[in-house]
């Protein structure tokens, strides 16, 4: 299995008010390869999001590698991140992150402004069906339900077709079933040959194949 994601002791650390130097990761190594969906849980603070951040090419940690498709994120300029983020990386959020003032369509088409083989409507057209989403095209944001907002806001990170989808929480603002149907997108993008990364606090998701953090640190 090749690795889609390679961290190699990746390290993290902020300054609180006091001055005080805090780690948020502290020497994480961990890969994930295609057809692969790993949940990596941890309690609030646990560095979770900074994690997430740093294998998405959003956050330079302050010392280690990012690799995506065999390339570290971190050597590149910044132009060159953000052209292989946009053609290799997904985002799913739990607070969504959709545009407001965008209908569906336009939300979805969204990453192509950084770059898109081709025309990308065909590729919008598609997600819409998948998703069930066709009736709602022309709506924005405010008139979707919760549900449809997270369906809405995975279509766009599938627009680009990428190897890698990065979830922050994705079923924490949604109900049992519309998170379970969550759940079986990012399952069926895994089983496409994607990897998947799902960083979370539910309990549920502390399978024994889970990745643990805590302190910075990542206990299988």
């Amino acid at each position: 299995m090749s690795d889609i994601l390679r961290i190699d002791e990746a390290k993290k650390h902020y300054r609180n008010r006091r001055g005080e130097t805090v780690p948020a990761l502290d020497g994480v190594s961990l890969r994930l390869g295609a057809g692969e969906m790993r949940f990596v849980v941890g309690a609030s603070g646990s560095g979770k999001s900074t994690l997430l951040l740093c294998a998405g090419g959003l956050l330079r940690p302050d010392s280690g590698s990012v690799a995506v498709a065999g390339e570290d994120l971190y050597a590149l300029s910044s132009e060159e991140r953000a052209q292989r983020r946009s053609r290799r990386i997904g985002f799913v959020f739990q607070q969504f992150h959709l545009v407001p003032y965008l209908d569906v369509v336009d939300n979805i088409l969204a990453p192509s402004l950084a770059g898109y083989e081709g025309d990308p409507r065909p590729r919008a057209e598609e997600l819409l069906e998948r998703f069930g989403l066709g009736h709602r095209r022309d709506h924005p944001p405010s008139e979707l339900s919760v549900g449809e907002r997270q369906r809405v806001a995975l279509a766009r990170a599938l627009l680009q077709r990428p190897q890698l989808l990065l979830a922050d929480e994705p079923t924490g603002n949604l109900d049992a079933a519309n998170g379970a149907k969550v759940m079986e997108c990012l399952e069926e993008f895994a089983r496409e040959g994607g990897a998947v990364m799902v960083v979370t606090h539910d309990p549920a998701h502390a399978t024994n194949d889970a990745l643990r953090l805590e302190g910075g640190r990542l206990a299988e």
